[in-house]
C-alpha cells in the first residue's frame, strides 16, 4: 500500500470515530496524530497529556506549546508515582501504561468522547512493548498502526506537514535510565533528566544516559563515536556531570541500543 493510501485510511479511521481523546506524549507519533486529527472536520478531539514524575518535563512543555500554537484543546493530568512502579520492576511499562490509560479513559468518559487513541505505529507492534497489553485491556485504539503507518512514514508525513518533531529522536521515559529493581526517587529522576539534557546540548542528541548509583554510563549513537574520542569533549561532559553529583562518567563501547536495560529479563 502506498503512503497516500495509508494517509487516506488514517483520515477515514478518524472521521468514522466521531470523537476521541488522543494521548499526547510530545513525541513524533502522537504529535503527528494530534496534528492530523485536527484537520479532520468530522472528529471532535481533545489532546491529553498525563504528566508523571518519570516523564521528561521538556516533552510536557513541547506538548503544551504545540497544542497552544495550533489552537488544539489540550488537558494535562498530573499523576504521582504509582506505587507499583516505584521499585522499577521488569514489567514497569505495563504497570505504568495501565495507570496512565486508566486516567485517560476516565477523562474521555467524563468528556463524552467515544474513543481513546494513542500513537502506536506498526513498528511498535513487532517490538518488545509490554505496554501494549494495557492498551488492549482498556480498549485503546491505535489509528496509526491501524492505517499501516511505519515510524519512517510518520516522520515523512510530519516533515511534509512542517512539524518540528519530524526528526525528533525517539525517546522513552526516565525509568529506562535505571536498572530494574531499583528504588526510584524524584530527585534521581530529575538528576538523570538534567544529565541527559547536558549530553544532548553538547551535540549528542539521542544518546542515552544510564544511571548505576553514582556511575553514569552513556550510550552514544554510532555516528557520534568520532566526536566523543576527542579528549576535550570527554572532559567537558565529565566535568558537567560530576557537578550533578555523579562520581564516575563512562562511555559504553557498544553504543546506543534500545532496551539495553532489558537484557536480564
Amino acid at each position: 500500500m502506498v503512503l497516500s493510501e495509508k494517509k487516506d485510511n488514517l483520515r477515514a479511521i478518524l472521521a468514522d470515530a466521531g470523537s476521541a481523546v488522543i494521548a499526547l506524549s510530545g513525541g513524533t507519533d502522537s504529535t503527528f496524530l494530534v496534528s492530523f486529527a485536527a484537520t479532520v472536520t468530522e472528529l471532535r478531539m481533545m489532546a491529553l497529556t498525563v504528566s508523571t514524575p518519570y516523564m521528561f518535563s521538556s516533552e510536557v512543555d513541547d506538548a503544551t506549546l504545540f497544542c497552544r500554537s495550533r489552537g488544539i484543546e489540550h488537558r494535562i493530568i498530573s499523576m504521582k508515582m504509582p506505587v507499583a512502579v516505584s521499585s522499577n520492576p521488569p514489567d514497569r511499562c505495563y504497570l505504568c501504561k495501565r495507570e496512565v490509560m486508566k486516567a485517560v479513559t476516565e477523562a474521555a468518559k467524563e468528556g463524552g468522547f467515544a474513543y481513546v487513541f494513542d500513537g502506536t505505529n506498526t513498528d511498535d507492534l513487532g517490538d518488545y512493548r509490554p505496554g501494549l497489553k494495557a492498551l488492549r485491556e482498556y480498549n485503546i485504539k491505535s489509528p496509526l498502526a491501524e492505517a499501516g503507518l511505519t515510524k519512517a512514514e510518520i516522520r515523512q508525513l510530519a516533515r511534509e506537514a512542517g512539524l518540528e518533531v519530524s526528526d525528533k529522536p525517539s525517546n522513552t521515559c526516565l525509568l529506562t535510565r535505571f536498572p530494574h529493581d531499583t528504588l526510584i526517587v524524584p530527585e534521581n529522576l530529575r538528576r538523570a533528566e538534567e544529565a541527559e539534557r547536558i549530553v544532548s546540548e553538547m551535540g549528542f542528541a539521542g544518546a542515552r544516559v544510564r544511571i548505576h548509583n553514582d556511575l553514569v554510563r552513556i550510550e552514544f549513537r554510532k555516528e557520534q563515536f568520532d566526536v566523543i574520542i576527542k579528549e576535550e569533549i570527554r572532559l567537558q561532559i565529565s566535568a558537567a556531570l560530576k557537578k550533578l553529583g555523579y562520581n564516575y562518567i563512562t562511555a559504553d563501547i557498544e553504543g546506543y541500543r534500545s532496551g539495553s536495560m532489558n537484557k536480564n529479563i
